[in-house]
């Protein structure tokens, strides 16, 4: 059964549409300065965590006291 040229086209157009509307979205989920904003985000929840922050600052002051050890020997 051969199908009429206008409907093919129709379809055509219609299989564009979808597939300009579907890289829309992609570009929009891909942007690079969206996934800097969820990186950033998802860095900040995460040091706001008590036991996060709490574990950082211990270590850091570990680190400061080896290293103001190893200056005075």
């Amino acid at each position: 059964m051969a199908r009429d040229p206008d409907t093919i086209q129709r379809e055509i157009e219609q299989a564009r549409d979808a597939l300009a509307a579907t890289l829309d979205q992609l570009s929009v989920k891909a942007s690079p300065k969206r996934l800097v904003d969820n990186a950033k985000s998802s860095a900040r929840s995460t040091l706001d965590d008590p036991k996060v922050r709490y574990a950082l600052i211990g270590v850091g002051v570990l680190v400061g006291l080896l290293v103001v050890r190893r200056l005075f020997r």
